[in-house]
């Protein structure tokens, strides 16, 4: 399936000063399939492909010194095939299960510098926190599921997909209805690529259900790996729990019974760590950057992909499907977690919105992004400008915030005299794309 990240791939291989590149991100979201089909459809000679978890005894070779000649040897003798430096790609998969080899990365960009490597690793973090990291010596990047933009490339609506990448604009009825009901599907299938494929293979949205069961049930098995960091049980009604609460502000108290805020928090910030969620910060639209008044006690959720969220929500399908307004779905829930996704694929930065600081006050927007060096608020909602308190009070009290955009399942529509720009939920990667 065509991934966006293919892009920054073909960039990354043309650079003069090329460093090594990790590809980091959660488990299942597509990283080995699209580093190999790179490195078949770009590179002139072979892809030699070095899993860790597959092949544990290749980790020695890491073992005896970071000589590269020497190590680039070994591994031609085991995979019987030359590596050629500026034709060959060298790939080391699942590498968190060989933390030498991690480290080794500086020596590659040291003593191999025309050599193409990359390495890719789930739960990579836990890994990272116990080697002497290679700073400055790798360029990092992350791998999310798949954006709306490539569900309708896979499913066959590529001038679709070019549409929305597009600057938001108004389009016929007929247009908007097509794209929301595209966008529906996705609130339930998300973008982890099994899924994708599934639906594309078999038009079965029960098959997909299935999927992300098993989908799941890997990430819970994975918790074995965080031993002695947190308690299994606590990581299992945080990972049930959470979906529950997109939208709201966190409180640790309702993720697990039974268990005190600290075990809780911990189980919390493991879950983080292992990419399976990700922390909207509470901040203040005064200025930028955006994370300098950012606060750590305040903040919401949302999860690594939409379908999971959908299935972990325990959503009756038949119901919520049938329903016309995106909006109205799991409470908002789904909208909120799809920008905010949206967002997260296109913004190297974390994730923040806004909570009025005044006692008892419940005020806040749902999002704050960077946009052109501008501060734009962003408000996931149905309705008329007038219902907008929340944003009208951030306007009226931030005179620096000059526009902000509300993104609902209602058509494009530009406010000049009051700074709105209404937004349709299918244009949230172009509208808030800092570009």
């Amino acid at each position: 399936m065509q991934r966006d990240i293919t892009t920054l791939f073909l960039e990354w291989k043309e650079k003069p000063e090329r460093k090594p590149l990790i590809v980091r991100g959660a488990r299942q979201t597509g990283k080995s399939y699209s580093i190999t089909d790179f490195g078949k459809n770009h590179f002139k000679g072979q892809t030699h492909i070095i899993n860790f978890e597959k092949r544990p005894d290749y980790s020695k070779i890491f073992e005896l010194n970071f000589d590269i000649a020497r190590i680039v040897q070994e591994l031609e003798l085991l995979l019987n095939s030359r590596i050629v430096a500026g034709q060959d790609l060298l790939f080391f998969d699942e590498i968190q299960a060989c933390p030498k080899a991690i480290v080794s990365l500086r020596y590659f960009y040291e003593q191999l510098p025309a050599l193409h490597i990359i390495a890719a690793g789930s739960l990579l973090e836990f890994a990272l926190g116990d080697i002497s990291f290679p700073v400055g010596r790798v360029h990092l990047v992350t791998m999310n599921p798949m954006t709306f933009r490539e569900f309708l490339i896979a499913t066959g609506k590529s001038l679709a997909a070019e549409v929305i990448s597009e600057e938001p604009k108004a389009l016929s009825e007929t247009t908007h209805s097509m794209l929301t009901e595209a966008l529906k599907k996705y609130f339930f299938i998300g973008g982890m690529p099994e899924c994708v494929k599934t639906y594309v293979e078999t038009n079965s949205m029960q098959s997909v259900i299935e999927i992300q069961t098993d989908l799941i049930e890997t990430f819970r098995q994975d918790f074995s790996k965080y031993a002695g960091r947190a308690d299994k049980t606590c990581l299992n009604s945080v990972l049930s729990n959470v979906p529950q609460n997109i939208g709201q502000q966190i409180k640790y108290s309702t993720l697990a019974d039974g268990f005190a805020n600290p075990t809780i928090k911990k189980a919390f910030e493991l879950l983080e760590t292992a990419r399976l969620i990700s922390r909207v910060k509470a901040t203040s639209p005064a200025g930028l950057p955006l994370g300098a008044g950012s606060s750590g006690k305040k903040f919401k959720a949302i999860m690594l992909d939409i379908g999971l969220l959908s299935s972990l929500s325990g959503l009756s399908h038949s119901t919520e499907y049938m329903k016309t307004d995106l909006l109205a779905i799991f409470r908002g829930a789904l909208a909120e977690q799809f920008v905010g996704q949206e967002i997260r694929a296109v913004s190297e930065g974390g994730l923040y919105y806004w909570a009025r600081e005044a006692r008892s006050s419940n005020a806040e927007t749902d999002y704050l992004i960077e946009k052109q060096g501008k501060i734009i608020p962003i408000e996931v909602k149905s309705g008329s400008s007038g219902r907008l308190k929340s944003l009208h009070l951030l306007l009226d009290t931030f005179k620096n915030v000059e526009s902000a955009i509300v993104l609902s399942d209602a058509r494009y529509g530009h406010f000049a005299e009051q700074k709105i720009t209404f937004v349709p939920l299918y244009f949230a990667c172009a509208a808030t794309r800092n570009s």
